[in-house]
Formats: structure tokens, C-alpha cells, sequence
């Protein structure tokens, strides 16, 4: 797989996480993307920091025994079926760019980091060597993105979900799982879930798979960063507890190179 050197560079850009300066992690290319990958702007800066999505609840709905192993065996097997090749396969009909590629890291990056380039819809996770696995993602919508650092404290392989009060105001058809919506492959967390955390915090932030890959490469959720599930499945295994996520701005017109 070709590698890509990727960079930190900055942007003049105020945060409420931040203290004076954020940075967004580019890859660097010498093609040009098509038209409309490589400037995105956006207006408005972080206004809330409501809680996005609800951690997972005591609810006797669901017994503990709840999804069993081979439940979860089988529906790894409808996301990730034998011959998946993450690098190559493209059921969902993604831009190229956005399936996962191994890029060369910038010197200094801590191994096993997340960093989210907001603006070109990247997710990087630093492995040892130099190198890191870049995957294509999709940011919240509006002035939901909130970008900062986080500590991933919690991950849960084929979780349950609750909206929270917020989004059912916002979206009045999530009332129907105000108790919590069941595991699987429709379930809006998707097939895995990291959970991020200032302190001991939780921000009801989540980095998640999707029942919804053609959102990739847009802003389409309540919050949280979404990933195709087969996608999600490769890095899981590769993320310990502990490790920081870096949200990054998306804010400001950056040129995507990448």
C-alpha cells in the first residue's frame, strides 16, 4: 500500500478546548483531488456543548447476555464478510479517497492517537514506525461538531444506543427509542463505539460505525464521528483505552490536499 506523507499545519483558530491555536492533520498528495474534495468552508463556531448521545443505560429491555458472542459473530460477517479487503472493497460506492490508506506520520505523533481532520473527512490512527491508517469519516452537522481533545475511556463491540432528550427534540422520530434501541446492524452506533471523555467526563461524544456509509465524506450527524462499519471493525482491535482523540476544527477553509 502507498504511503503518503501527512502533516500538522495550523490554523489561526479560537476553540473553547483549545487555548490559542488548533491544528488539523492534512495529507499531503501531488494529484489533485476532484473538484469540490479540496476546499470546504464553514461559518459558524462550536455554540453547545449539549450532550449528543446518552451512555448506555440500565434498562431491563436489554439482559446482559444481550448481544450473545454469536450474534455478534454474525452480523460481523453481514459488514465484514470473508474477502472484505478494506483497501480495495467499495460496496457503498465511496469516493476512492476515502477508503482506508496507510500515509506516512509527521515525526512526534504519539502511536496509537486519533486525529480527525474535520475539513477533508479524515480520520488518522498513528501506529509505530512512522506510519498511520487514514480512514474516511463524516462530522456533525451544523454547529454540532465539537472539536477538542479527548480520552477514549470506554469501547463497546455492537453497542446499544439512546438518544438523548436534545435529539429528540430535534428529531422528533427518536422518541420511539427513548428506552434505548437494540444491538445490531440498523442500530445508529453501528458495530462499534469508542467513547469520548474530558477527565472523567463522559461528552457523550462517540467516534462510531454507521448504518449509513453514504454519509461518508458529509456532515450528517447529531455530534459524533462516524465511520463505515467494516471500516470501524479494522481499527477497533488497534485502539487501546486510554488513547486521545483529537478533534480538529471545521471551522475555517483549509485545502484539503490530500
Amino acid at each position: 500500500m502507498r504511503s503518503r506523507k501527512f502533516a500538522l499545519e495550523p490554523l489561526a483558530t479560537r476553540s473553547p478546548i483549545y487555548s490559542r491555536r488548533t491544528y488539523t492533520v492534512l495529507a499531503i498528495n501531488r494529484r489533485r483531488e476532484p473538484k469540490g474534495y479540496e476546499m470546504l468552508t464553514r461559518r459558524h463556531f462550536i455554540q453547545t456543548t449539549t450532550a449528543l448521545f446518552s451512555a448506555t443505560v440500565a434498562n431491563p429491555v436489554f439482559a446482559d447476555s444481550w448481544p450473545t458472542e454469536a450474534q455478534k459473530a454474525e452480523w460481523d460477517a453481514q459488514v465484514s464478510p470473508p474477502g472484505f479487503d478494506p483497501a480495495t472493497s467499495n460496496p457503498w460506492g465511496l469516493h476512492p479517497r476515502f477508503l482506508p490508506q496507510r500515509v506516512d506520520a509527521k515525526d512526534g505523533l504519539v502511536p496509537g492517537d486519533i486525529h480527525v481532520d474535520a475539513v477533508a473527512r479524515y480520520l488518522y490512527h498513528i501506529e509505530e514506525g512512522g506510519t498511520a491508517m487514514r480512514y474516511g469519516v463524516a462530522i456533525a452537522r451544523g454547529n454540532l461538531y465539537e472539536p477538542g481533545v479527548y480520552n477514549i475511556k470506554r469501547k463497546v463491540r455492537w453497542p446499544h444506543w439512546t438518544p438523548t432528550q436534545n435529539m429528540i427534540e430535534r428529531d422528533p422520530e427518536n422518541a420511539r427509542w427513548a428506552d434505548g434501541m437494540e444491538p445490531g446492524p440498523q442500530n445508529a452506533l453501528g458495530s462499534r463505539a469508542l467513547y469520548l471523555y474530558v477527565g472523567d467526563r463522559d461528552t457523550y461524544l462517540r467516534i462510531h460505525g454507521t448504518p449509513y456509509p453514504r454519509s461518508i465524506g458529509g456532515r450528517a450527524s447529531s455530534g459524533c464521528v462516524r465511520m463505515v462499519m467494516a471500516h470501524i471493525n479494522e481499527l477497533y482491535p488497534n485502539v487501546e483505552i486510554g488513547s486521545t482523540a483529537h478533534l480538529y476544527s471545521a471551522e475555517d477553509s483549509v485545502t484539503a490536499r490530500s
